[in-house]
């Protein structure tokens, strides 16, 4: 068995994609499936992972020459707006052209139960619910750091923090507002903030924010960002998985999320908080009280310790399996 295991426009893919992009070639290479980083049809299965122009020309050929195509389904209409500047004017033509390029494959992947609801309104091709897995090993270590990355960006504990792409869509209105009306936590968002691809909003609610909320940037080791951080906050408004979620589960670190339909597996009160999304401004108000009752201590090690051991079920072993499984059946 040999995989082409193709990203296109790898180098300039960042975030959520490139991060599971990894994480399944460490599978890959834990499984000892031979593969290739390049588009190919000698291959036994192609694999794309995201449907750009170039890999729709192969998946058409690939299946002309009945050569398996398995793609992954990371970016939907819905979760495209309010990333970066002209997404949410690309956002409509998008699903007619993702429509045709997920119907070329024999097999999709959806890293949730969410994105695979959506996905169907999109395509009949069969799809299959695999995470994007958690990478224990990535985080080893991590609570050395904390001295030094809390000294870095002067926190004080208890610090509210959030990792990925600082973009609306995630809910930046939302922690620059928490931030001004609760001056006495440190907030920090560890993650590109890529100022040239915003747009003027999100500039503005970054460069307006008050003093106790920091945006830092690229962090050369997110590991500090799991260590500087007490409560992963985390009030994105669309979202198909959220692997830093996962992530700051696996440090069992306590979870703040809006209550959106991708976050229906987490249960409220025992490995999270959850606020209602109905309305912006109830919801506002609930995140405040979320983040006044997980100042105690005792409430954030009881979420943190049952996060964590949730988190186990998306161990990449367990990925892994599925993986294999599913390279199997299509081949």
């Amino acid at each position: 068995m040999k995989i082409s295991h193709y990203l296109e426009l790898g180098d300039h893919v960042t975030g959520g994609i490139r991060e599971s992009v990894v994480h399944q070639r460490k599978i890959l290479d834990r499984l000892e499936i031979p593969y290739t980083t390049e588009p190919t049809l000698e291959a036994d299965l192609l694999h794309c992972n995201l449907m750009g122009p170039r890999s729709v020309w192969y998946a058409a050929r690939a299946r002309s020459r009945g050569i398996p195509v398995l793609a992954h389904a990371h970016v939907t209409a819905e979760d495209f707006g309010d990333s970066f500047r002209f997404t949410n004017a690309l956002a409509k033509p998008l699903k007619p052209y993702l429509e045709r390029a997920y119907g070329l494959a024999d097999a999709l992947v959806c890293p949730s139960q969410y994105n695979q609801n959506l996905i169907q309104t999109y395509t009949d091709t069969p799809t299959t619910v695999v995470s994007n897995g958690v990478d224990r090993q990535k985080l080893e270590g991590f609570r050395d750091l904390e001295t030094q990355y809390r000294e870095r960006y002067d926190l004080e504990p208890p610090v509210v923090f959030l990792v990925g792409h600082v973009i609306k869509r995630k809910g930046l209105e939302t922690f620059v507002e928490l931030a001004r009306r609760l001056p006495e936590f440190d907030f920090a968002w560890f993650g590109p903030l890529d100022r040239s691809l915003k747009g003027r909003e999100t500039t503005r609610l970054i460069e307006t924010a008050p003093d106790n909320c920091t945006f830092t940037g690229y962090v050369e080791d997110i590991r500090g960002a799991y260590a500087a951080g007490d409560v992963f906050c985390f009030p994105t408004h669309e979202e198909n998985e959220g692997i830093a979620l996962l992530e700051a589960m696996a440090a069992g670190k306590p979870v703040l999320v809006r209550d959106i339909e991708t976050f229906a597996w987490l249960e409220d009160g025992q490995d999270c908080l959850k606020v209602d999304a109905d309305d912006d401004e109830t919801a506002l108000e609930e995140f405040v009280d979320a983040l006044e009752a997980l100042e105690d201590p005792a409430l954030r090690n009881r979420l943190g310790s049952n996060a964590a051991q949730r988190s186990e079920a998306f161990s990449l072993e367990t990925v892994a399996n599925q993986y294999r499984r599913l390279y199997e059946e299509l081949i």
